[in-house]
């Protein structure tokens, strides 16, 4: 099987280089408005974006067979997903996978990621099955079984709202 992105990836830069532009023009335009600008207040608005972005900037996910791989600007964390010893959904503002295989590697990644990637989900799904069954995955199966759930409701959510049966 190949390797599968996540294939929002782009839409997501993009959204991210939206909001941070939209960000700066909106602190210029109202330093501007109120007649203090100065090139030095521009270039903190300018940092602030810039800090908006990076916040906002997604990590690449991809997986092939055996692996989990989630890029940021500066590196790039991978995990055995063949050797997965635990998955954990972490809560919040932005809820979060944690996943952990047996050498200790550890990857964090949007849920939402898998849900809208069925390709990176079958891979994740097959690979931490293998996982299970060797009996190195024991903390996890839970979440997997939640998140399966999820991927099968909106997969067919999906597929009626493109035949027309919604």
């Amino acid at each position: 099987m190949e390797t599968a992105h996540d294939r929002r990836w782009a839409r997501d830069v993009k959204d991210a280089v939206r909001c941070a532009g939209v960000l700066l023009l909106l602190l210029l335009l109202v330093d501007w408005g109120s007649g203090r600008f100065t090139p030095w207040r521009g270039l903190l608005w300018l940092a602030l974006a810039l800090l908006l972005f990076l916040v906002l900037f997604p990590a690449r996910v991809s997986a092939g067979e055996g692996w989990l791989a989630a890029r940021r600007l500066l590196y790039e964390r991978r995990v055995r997903t063949d050797l997965l010893v635990s998955v954990r959904c972490l809560g919040g503002v932005s809820p979060r996978l944690l996943l952990r295989d047996a050498s200790g590697a550890r990857v964090e990644i949007d849920p939402e990621v898998l849900v809208n990637n069925p390709d990176l989900w079958r891979r994740l799904e097959e690979d931490a099955g293998k996982a299970a069954a060797d009996g190195l995955l024991l903390c996890g199966q839970t979440a997997l079984r939640r998140l399966s759930a999820r991927v099968d409701r909106e997969t067919a959510l999906a597929v009626f709202k493109a035949s027309g049966l919604e």
